[in-house]
Protein backbone atom coordinates (compact mmCIF):
# COMPACT_ATOMS: atom_id res chain seq x y z
CA UNK A 1 0.00 0.00 0.00
CA UNK A 2 1.52 3.33 -1.09
CA UNK A 3 1.82 6.04 1.51
CA UNK A 4 1.50 9.78 1.09
CA UNK A 5 4.79 11.47 1.99
CA UNK A 6 5.00 13.78 4.99
CA UNK A 7 6.66 16.36 2.72
CA UNK A 8 4.76 16.89 -0.52
CA UNK A 9 6.27 15.41 -3.65
CA UNK A 10 6.41 17.44 -6.82
CA UNK A 11 4.22 14.98 -8.69
CA UNK A 12 1.31 14.67 -6.26
CA UNK A 13 -2.32 15.40 -7.11
CA UNK A 14 -3.75 18.86 -6.68
CA UNK A 15 -5.52 21.53 -8.65
CA UNK A 16 -3.08 21.34 -11.56
CA UNK A 17 -0.13 22.65 -9.52
CA UNK A 18 1.54 19.27 -9.22
CA UNK A 19 1.37 19.53 -5.42
CA UNK A 20 -1.24 18.19 -3.02
CA UNK A 21 -2.98 21.14 -1.38
CA UNK A 22 -2.25 21.90 2.25
CA UNK A 23 -5.95 21.52 2.99
CA UNK A 24 -6.02 18.03 1.42
CA UNK A 25 -2.94 16.94 3.35
CA UNK A 26 -4.33 18.27 6.64
CA UNK A 27 -7.72 16.63 6.03
CA UNK A 28 -6.07 13.30 5.25
CA UNK A 29 -4.01 13.39 8.44
CA UNK A 30 -7.06 14.41 10.50
CA UNK A 31 -8.98 11.49 8.99
CA UNK A 32 -6.16 8.96 9.41
CA UNK A 33 -4.77 10.16 12.76
CA UNK A 34 -7.42 12.06 14.70
CA UNK A 35 -5.83 14.26 17.34
CA UNK A 36 -2.57 14.76 15.45
CA UNK A 37 -1.81 18.49 15.28
CA UNK A 38 -2.18 19.66 11.67
CA UNK A 39 -2.21 23.45 12.04
CA UNK A 40 1.38 23.77 10.78
CA UNK A 41 0.52 22.10 7.48
CA UNK A 42 -1.25 25.23 6.20
CA UNK A 43 2.00 27.19 6.67
CA UNK A 44 4.85 24.71 6.21
CA UNK A 45 3.46 22.91 3.15
CA UNK A 46 2.99 26.09 1.06
CA UNK A 47 6.49 27.23 2.12
CA UNK A 48 7.94 23.91 0.88
CA UNK A 49 5.93 24.18 -2.32
CA UNK A 50 6.96 27.80 -2.92
CA UNK A 51 10.60 27.00 -2.18
CA UNK A 52 10.50 24.26 -4.81
CA UNK A 53 8.80 26.48 -7.38
CA UNK A 54 11.01 29.52 -6.72
CA UNK A 55 14.16 27.39 -6.65
CA UNK A 56 13.34 25.62 -9.90
CA UNK A 57 12.43 28.91 -11.60
CA UNK A 58 15.63 30.60 -10.39
CA UNK A 59 17.71 27.70 -11.72
CA UNK A 60 15.97 28.04 -15.12
CA UNK A 61 16.65 31.80 -15.23
CA UNK A 62 20.28 31.24 -14.27
CA UNK A 63 20.73 28.40 -16.78
CA UNK A 64 19.40 30.70 -19.50
CA UNK A 65 21.91 33.35 -18.34
CA UNK A 66 24.70 30.77 -18.34
CA UNK A 67 25.53 30.89 -14.62
CA UNK A 68 24.93 28.43 -11.79
CA UNK A 69 23.46 29.24 -8.38
CA UNK A 70 26.74 28.79 -6.49
CA UNK A 71 28.66 31.10 -8.82
CA UNK A 72 25.97 33.77 -8.67
CA UNK A 73 25.99 33.52 -4.88
CA UNK A 74 29.77 34.06 -4.80
CA UNK A 75 29.64 36.98 -7.23
CA UNK A 76 26.66 38.54 -5.44
CA UNK A 77 28.38 38.41 -2.05
CA UNK A 78 31.41 40.16 -3.53
CA UNK A 79 29.28 42.74 -5.35
CA UNK A 80 27.24 43.57 -2.24
CA UNK A 81 30.43 44.08 -0.23
CA UNK A 82 31.03 47.37 -2.06
CA UNK A 83 34.04 48.78 -3.83
CA UNK A 84 36.72 47.30 -4.17
CA UNK A 85 34.55 44.12 -4.21
CA UNK A 86 37.14 42.12 -2.27
CA UNK A 87 36.67 39.72 0.63
CA UNK A 88 38.76 37.06 2.28
CA UNK A 89 37.77 33.45 1.71
CA UNK A 90 36.80 33.30 5.39
CA UNK A 91 34.45 36.30 4.97
CA UNK A 92 33.00 34.72 1.82
CA UNK A 93 32.24 31.52 3.73
CA UNK A 94 30.62 33.43 6.56
CA UNK A 95 28.48 35.61 4.27
CA UNK A 96 27.59 32.74 1.93
CA UNK A 97 26.91 30.35 4.80
CA UNK A 98 28.95 27.59 3.18
CA UNK A 99 31.98 25.60 4.26
CA UNK A 100 35.56 26.59 3.53
CA UNK A 101 35.75 23.70 1.05
CA UNK A 102 32.68 24.94 -0.80
CA UNK A 103 34.12 28.47 -0.94
CA UNK A 104 37.39 27.10 -2.30
CA UNK A 105 35.56 25.19 -5.05
CA UNK A 106 33.40 28.18 -5.96
CA UNK A 107 36.37 30.54 -6.08
CA UNK A 108 38.45 28.11 -8.17
CA UNK A 109 35.62 27.70 -10.69
CA UNK A 110 34.93 31.44 -10.88
CA UNK A 111 38.65 32.22 -11.18
CA UNK A 112 38.97 29.70 -14.03
CA UNK A 113 36.10 31.52 -15.78
CA UNK A 114 37.80 34.91 -15.28
CA UNK A 115 35.10 36.18 -12.90
CA UNK A 116 37.32 36.63 -9.82
CA UNK A 117 41.00 36.78 -8.94
CA UNK A 118 42.58 35.66 -5.72
CA UNK A 119 45.74 36.82 -4.03
CA UNK A 120 47.35 36.59 -0.60
CA UNK A 121 46.54 39.41 1.79
CA UNK A 122 49.42 41.79 2.36
CA UNK A 123 51.12 40.96 5.65
CA UNK A 124 48.84 37.95 6.21
CA UNK A 125 50.19 35.12 4.04
CA UNK A 126 47.56 32.60 5.19
CA UNK A 127 44.67 34.89 4.25
CA UNK A 128 43.43 34.72 0.66
CA UNK A 129 41.57 37.69 -0.80
CA UNK A 130 39.09 37.25 -3.62
CA UNK A 131 38.25 40.19 -5.90
CA UNK A 132 35.53 40.54 -8.50
CA UNK A 133 36.92 41.11 -12.01
CA UNK A 134 35.25 43.43 -14.55
CA UNK A 135 33.81 40.32 -16.26
CA UNK A 136 32.45 39.06 -12.93
CA UNK A 137 31.01 42.47 -12.16
CA UNK A 138 29.25 42.63 -15.55
CA UNK A 139 27.88 39.10 -15.15
CA UNK A 140 26.51 39.67 -11.66
CA UNK A 141 24.93 43.00 -12.69
CA UNK A 142 23.08 41.46 -15.64
CA UNK A 143 22.13 38.25 -13.84
CA UNK A 144 20.91 39.82 -10.60
CA UNK A 145 18.62 42.10 -12.62
CA UNK A 146 17.16 39.08 -14.42
CA UNK A 147 16.64 37.12 -11.20
CA UNK A 148 15.17 39.98 -9.17
CA UNK A 149 12.88 41.19 -11.96
CA UNK A 150 11.60 37.63 -12.41
CA UNK A 151 11.04 37.11 -8.69
CA UNK A 152 9.30 40.49 -8.38
CA UNK A 153 7.02 39.38 -11.21
CA UNK A 154 6.24 36.12 -9.42
CA UNK A 155 4.96 37.87 -6.28
CA UNK A 156 2.70 40.42 -7.99
CA UNK A 157 -0.39 38.58 -6.74
CA UNK A 158 0.33 40.31 -3.42
CA UNK A 159 -0.16 44.04 -2.96
CA UNK A 160 2.84 46.04 -1.69
CA UNK A 161 1.20 46.09 1.75
CA UNK A 162 0.71 42.31 1.71
CA UNK A 163 4.32 41.82 0.58
CA UNK A 164 5.52 43.95 3.48
CA UNK A 165 3.33 42.07 5.96
CA UNK A 166 4.46 38.68 4.65
CA UNK A 167 8.09 39.81 4.75
CA UNK A 168 7.74 40.70 8.43
CA UNK A 169 5.93 37.48 9.33
CA UNK A 170 8.45 35.31 7.51
CA UNK A 171 11.34 37.12 9.23
CA UNK A 172 9.75 36.45 12.65
CA UNK A 173 9.14 32.80 11.79
CA UNK A 174 12.62 32.26 10.36
CA UNK A 175 14.37 33.82 13.36
CA UNK A 176 12.31 31.78 15.81
CA UNK A 177 12.84 28.51 13.94
CA UNK A 178 16.59 29.21 13.69
CA UNK A 179 16.68 29.88 17.44
CA UNK A 180 14.68 26.74 18.28
CA UNK A 181 16.89 24.58 16.05
CA UNK A 182 20.15 26.29 17.01
CA UNK A 183 20.93 26.70 13.32
CA UNK A 184 21.63 30.17 11.95
CA UNK A 185 22.47 28.94 8.45
CA UNK A 186 20.32 29.87 5.49
CA UNK A 187 21.35 28.57 2.09
CA UNK A 188 20.15 28.64 -1.46
CA UNK A 189 17.13 26.45 -2.07
CA UNK A 190 18.20 22.88 -2.47
CA UNK A 191 21.84 23.45 -1.58
CA UNK A 192 23.64 22.26 1.50
CA UNK A 193 26.12 24.50 3.30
Amino acid sequence: MAREPLVPASDGPAGGSGFPSAEDIAAAWERERPGTPVSSIGIVTPIWQLAKLFGDDRRRVLAHAGVDTATLDLLSVLRRSGDPYTLSTRELGHRSLVTAGAVSQRVARAEHEGLVVRQPAQGRPRTVLVTLTPAGHALVEATVDQVLHREAELITALTPEQQSQLNGLLRVLLQDVQHRLGDERVTQVGERP
